[in-house]
């Protein structure tokens, strides 16, 4: 049971919970410390992505702040807050990160005493210093409680390097998986927010179009920090690391002069892609192994809707571009929708294939339903009413159903594949014909596929699979 009168400022008495980052070490927890403990504060952590739940570390807690930037965080962190409340009910619980903020109402009701949104370090300083001196969290700049409605920070803060140490060792999260070896990755983040606002996308939800640059001092000391523990490659994890990209430029170059044999991967938009393709051949260079990309459909019409900002015929175009400058194409699907047609959906396995790509995607890209958080901006679209529900307040979605009875139960049967897969650890080409079928079958056409007794690929593997990481689910 936590005390009251207990100084914040004592080891232990501030509680940073990870809930799920990915497979990486989580950098919601690391940034947070890092300014905090600028300030005098000895925060702990807990990674539930990696350890159990310390009943001992819950109850000596006065504030705990459990960060839930994803949706299977978000999920995960409901349930901790249950439990916490259990075993703590006098310490102050907050939700930080880009879900606690879509889905606030719904958190505050289930207990949380407050959300955090936006660029969260500094509000979750200002919300201990203002506990610290005994005063409550109503009124504090950027935090959100039953008692006051504050927005989401969206404004520039002081960064400070992340501290990592509190964590459990990198060698224990995501690897790179290359030329038939694993190395420690890291991961670290450039730039926050986004300057396009995709419809399906959380982040234009809250960041509204703005991003805001992290100061490179703090991105080099990170990744100098993670490469001291072990890091071979870093993961740069920004919503597109193209936004600035005289910024990302700037910080690979220096990184590269300091660690010449460190590799990297990014994630950057189709048209960004295409915009500063002539960057491409010196990020090879630099040592960028593969890019991910929301390709998220290669419908005209979906695209228009999401508002992508991509056409169908740029997809190859942007392959093409990457695979030119010896960099590998990692795509991403949200392939079942309320608009997606079955032939659609049986497109893009066909471009996959041809394409040479079903070694480049993680056979759960497949299965992706599209997910409609509280604030989210497709709840504007004309397009979405015939389809919409109503809320979900355990899964934090709007439920929708598609036109077509047949795509929904494809995608129920596609996921049931995808899971068993990543249980058995399924080879991804073999993954693929499963899902192939069960698309064909749902088009009636099951005998033009192979078979679902299929237990090996009838052509060769060892030719080598592109890089990747270790962790292969997505939200």
């Amino acid at each position: 049971m936590s005390h009251p009168t207990r100084s914040l400022k004592e080891p232990g008495a501030l509680l940073l919970v990870s809930c799920y980052e990915l497979g990486h070490q989580p950098l919601s927890i690391a940034s947070a410390a890092g300014l905090l403990r600028e300030h005098g504060f000895e925060p702990r952590a807990l990674d539930l992505a990696l350890e159990r739940l310390d009943p001992e570390r819950v109850e000596r807690a006065r504030l705990i702040a459990i960060a839930v930037p994803m949706h299977t965080a978000l999920r995960i962190g409901a349930r901790m807050l249950t439990r916490v409340r259990a075993l703590n009910p006098g310490c102050h619980v907050c939700l930080y990160g880009l879900y606690a903020s879509l889905n606030a109402a719904t958190l505050l009701r289930a207990g949380a005493d407050s959300i955090i949104g936006g660029e969260f370090e500094e509000p979750l300083l200002r919300l201990a210093l203002e506990l610290e001196a005994g005063g409550a969290a109503d009124g504090v700049a950027g935090v959100r409680t039953c008692a006051s409605a504050a927005t989401p920070w969206i404004d520039r803060i002081r960064f400070a390097t992340p501290h990592r140490a509190i964590l459990p060792p990198l060698h224990r999260y995501a690897r790179l998986e290359a030329g038939g070896v694993e190395r420690p990755a890291g991961y670290v983040e450039a730039s926050r927010g986004c300057l396009h606002l995709c419809r399906h996308c959380p982040i234009p939800a809250v960041y509204g179009g703005r991003f805001f640059i992290v100061p490179r001092d703090v991105v080099l000391g990170d990744i100098r920090n993670q490469v001291e523990a072990g890091a071979a490659h870093i993961t740069f994890g920004d919503p597109d690391f193209l936004n600035g990209p005289g910024h990302a430029m700037a910080i690979l170059r220096a990184m590269h002069a300091t660690y010449p044999d460190l590799t990297f991967d990014l994630t950057a938009k189709v048209e960004h892609i295409l915009k500063h393709r002539r960057l491409l051949p010196e990020m090879r260079l630099l040592g960028c192994l593969f890019v991910t990309t929301a390709v998220e459909s290669l419908s005209d019409r979906v695209l228009a809707i999401l508002e992508k900002g991509h056409a169908r015929a740029d997809v190859p175009r942007a392959l093409r571009a990457v695979r030119a400058a010896g960099i590998a194409l990692r795509p991403s699907f949200v392939p079942f929708t309320p608009w997606t047609t079955l032939e659609d959906y049986r497109d893009i396995l066909r471009f996959v294939e041809d394409e040479d790509l079903i070694d480049h995607l993680d056979p759960v890209q497949l299965s992706i339903r599209l997910l409609i958080p509280p604030g989210s901006l497709l709840l504007d679209r004309p397009e979405m009413r015939d389809h919409l529900g109503l809320l979900d307040p355990e899964r934090f979605t709007y439920r929708w159903t598609h036109p077509d009875p047949a795509m929904d139960r494809l995608q129920i049967e596609v996921g049931r594949l995808v899971e068993r897969a990543a249980r058995e650890a399924e080879d991804p080409w073999l993954t693929f014909q499963r899902i192939r079928h069960a698309a064909a079958a749902a088009a009636a056409e099951t005998d033009a596929v192979v078979p679902l007794a299929l237990t090996a690929p009838p052509r060769p593997r060892d030719k080598g699979r592109p890089p990747r990481l270790s962790e292969p689910w997505y939200c």
